[in-house]
């Protein structure tokens, strides 16, 4: 036989060869999976909620106009500090500092014509006195005129006095007996005039109180013709200028805003988080905020509120009743303080806040995306025949649902093959989620790829491969 017919037999037969390896490997393998794995391993896990907002002052006011004019002067300027109390702005005031001026006078008015009516009270007082006293010495008069007269009708019987002596002592007697009432008539007449004086008095402190009263009312429509500050803090936003006419607001329109004061020494981020995970955050959570136009930088904070009101996503507004039933996306406010804000920190930076809602110390841990559901019926192992078929069974409705039940639990790679444990499981990191039952300390689990996890079943041969996609590009 020739040489070349002898080496292409020989080739053919190794040929024949390699291929029969080939088949017999292929039919070993077949069913067998390619996975990805990875270990039960005990870490300490960190549960956060990550949402984003915006850096607000907690406290800041907003300073609108409390009267229709011109805008005369402004006195601060955007971002200038101000003390409570400061005058911050004018608003022309002509007729109001008139109205106030004339007040002024009328109420001059009244205290001038209230001293006059006190001063005669007092002299109706002295007036009053001095009746008294003229009637008194009346009433002496009439005795001592009686005592004279009788005394000269004594003696005009005796014939010791003439009748012309007589008659004079009876004239005296009778002049001094009338001088008491016209005595009296000119008390009560003085008693009259303080009554009269007392009232003009009264009057005129009421006036006195009503022009005051006034006064109070024109002063405090002058002082709302200008803007002070009603807390310490920071000028953040100035969009008027001096010439422009400012009006008040009324029942359904806003009023001319002329500046904000925002106290910045208590900086907070008002941050929006999804309504799934607001159920983890409570008060004074610790959290870290990275604000944008501050790189590079953490700061440390607390929750110090919790919105109760479902907000929108789409329009950012509070959900009415009508609008919580509906299916769309919604947010809950939280506001976190920041422990030590930055000086560069200023109202309406974008900001990030990671609270922290839950730690755990040395927890059994595995990756998120090893974690799986499956139904309830396709864990149960299939029976058969013994000719090879499945056995066919009555349709019992309660065992078909409860088939159906979904159970959570990872493919623990065991002899080789992939066998299903249910779990449970606590709190999530950002990559790992901790067990709190149904794995071990170092139980080899499925991790990957996301088609196998989804697609696998109970009980397959798998083989692992934990080759990168780089390394894979190597080989």
């Amino acid at each position: 036989m020739k040489t070349k017919w002898k080496i292409l037999i020989t080739v053919s037969v190794l040929a024949v060869a390699a291929i029969g390896v080939w088949a017999s490997v292929v039919y070993a393998q077949r069913g067998v999976v390619t996975v990805q794995s990875g270990r039960v391993v005990r870490a300490d896990l960190t549960s956060q909620v990550t949402a984003s907002g915006e850096i607000k002052p907690k406290n800041y006011i907003n300073i609108g106009a409390n009267a229709v004019g011109e805008l005369t002067e402004i006195l601060v300027r955007e971002g200038d500090h101000v003390r409570k109390g400061q005058l911050l702005a004018k608003i022309e005031n002509v007729q109001p500092l008139a109205d106030l001026d004339a007040q002024k006078a009328t109420l001059s008015s009244a205290e001038a014509d209230a001293a006059a009516s006190e001063a005669a009270v007092k002299a109706a007082d002295q007036s009053i006195e001095l009746a008294q006293a003229a009637i008194e010495q009346s009433k002496a008069d009439l005795d001592k005129a009686k005592l004279d007269y009788d005394r000269a009708v004594a003696q005009f019987n005796e014939q010791l006095l003439a009748r012309q002596d007589l008659d004079l002592k009876k004239y005296t007697f009778e002049s001094q007996k009338a001088a008491v009432p016209q005595a009296e008539m000119r008390l009560a007449q003085s008693r009259a005039q303080r009554d009269q004086a007392q009232a003009n008095l009264a009057s005129s402190e009421r006036r006195i109180a009503q022009a005051k009263a006034n006064l109070t009312r024109f002063n405090d429509i002058l002082e709302k013709r200008n803007s002070f500050s009603p807390i310490d803090g920071m000028v953040t936003n100035l969009p008027v200028r001096a010439g422009e006419t400012v009006v008040p607001g009324l029942q359904n329109q806003a009023g001319t805003l002329i500046m904000t004061i925002a106290d910045m020494s208590l900086i907070t981020a008002e941050v929006k988080v999804d309504e799934t995970d607001i159920v983890n955050v409570a008060l004074n959570q610790p959290a870290e905020i990275t604000i944008d136009a501050v790189p590079n930088k953490t700061f440390k904070g607390h929750v110090t509120e919790i919105g109760n009101t479902a907000i929108l996503r789409s329009t950012g507004q509070a959900a009415s009743e009508s609008a919580i039933s509906s299916q769309e996306a919604k947010d809950f406010k939280v506001v976190v303080v920041l422990d030590n804000p930055p000086e560069e920190a200023r109202p309406g930076l974008s900001c990030t806040a990671k609270i922290t809602t839950a730690t755990r110390q040395n927890v059994l841990t595995i990756p998120i995306q090893a974690l799986t559901v499956r139904q309830k019926g396709e864990l149960e192992p299939k029976t058969t025949t013994s000719g090879g078929a499945q056995a066919a069974t009555k349709t019992d409705p309660a065992a078909e649902k409860a088939k159906k039940e979904e159970i959570q639990g990872v493919f623990v790679i065991s002899g080789g093959k992939a066998a299903f444990h249910k779990v449970e499981t606590g709190i999530t990191g950002a990559t790992d989620i901790e067990v709190l039952n149904g794995l071990n300390a170092n139980d080899e689990i499925i991790t990957g790829t996301y088609q196998v996890i989804r697609t696998i079943r109970n009980e397959t041969q798998v083989k692992v491969d934990n080759t990168t996609p780089e390394e894979q590009k190597k080989t």
